[in-house]
């Protein structure tokens, strides 16, 4: 018997060929309106919820064909998004909520950062640990939207902070908005952007003379 299951999703979009996935409804509850789907390559049973469906008025029933996406719920467990089956009519594509402006903040962040070396007012080493921790932080998020497809062990969302508040928040947010990942959970979207804040905040504090001090300290250890 299944049992209740509250979900939240992160919104996948569906013109992401490559990420779509087939399967087979395999379970359904028509009375709590959830089931799961086994898909066809090698995998585990995935969760889903009659709202992942574009066409809601059709009943999910137990062997229709199903092709989907993967997300996570708000307690990090991997479910179905974005599912059509033959005859859907499908969903309209939404414009990406701010996609391109969070991609190109990220971009022009950098660029001030490199702009900020160039003209002496910040050693090297801070483009590179930006530069360095935001692809670091990018394949972080990449890891756990594979490992989130495949059921298996996930990064901690508070390790994806640390990532982000210690400079790889470019990456992070790059990789929210490309890999359509942790990108509409609005809690961790909460957090994410405390960090960002926090870190843009210490960013503008090196430019003090007591910031100056403290990274020609550091460098001369």
């Amino acid at each position: 018997m299944l049992g209740s299951r509250l979900v939240t999703y992160d919104t996948v979009s569906p013109t992401e060929s490559s990420m779509r996935i087939k399967g087979k409804i395999t379970s359904w509850n028509e009375a709590k309106a959830y089931g799961f789907i086994s898909p066809m390559s090698e995998g585990k049973q995935i969760f889903i919820h009659v709202n992942a469906f574009s066409n809601k008025k059709r009943r999910p029933k137990v062997g229709q064909i199903v092709t989907y996406d993967i997300s996570t719920d708000k307690n990090g467990r991997p479910c179905a998004v974005k599912a059509t089956r033959v005859g859907d009519r499908p969903q309209n594509n939404k414009k990406e909520d701010g996609g391109l402006i969070s991609v190109g903040a990220a971009i022009m962040f950098l660029v001030i950062v490199a702009a900020s070396v160039l003209e002496d007012k910040l050693p090297p080493i801070i483009l590179a640990v930006y530069v360095g921790l935001s692809i670091l932080t990018f394949f972080v998020y990449a890891l756990d939207k594979t490992a989130a497809k495949k059921g298996t062990w996930r990064t901690q969302e508070s390790t994806l902070h640390l990532f982000a508040l210690a400079g790889g928040w470019p990456g992070a947010l790059i990789a929210q908005q490309k890999l359509r990942h942790k990108s509409k959970k609005k809690e961790f979207r909460f957090l994410f952007w405390v960090t960002v804040l926090l870190n843009c905040g210490i960013f503008i504090w090196l430019f003090s003379a007591t910031g100056s001090s403290l990274i020609n300290r550091l460098l001369q250890l």
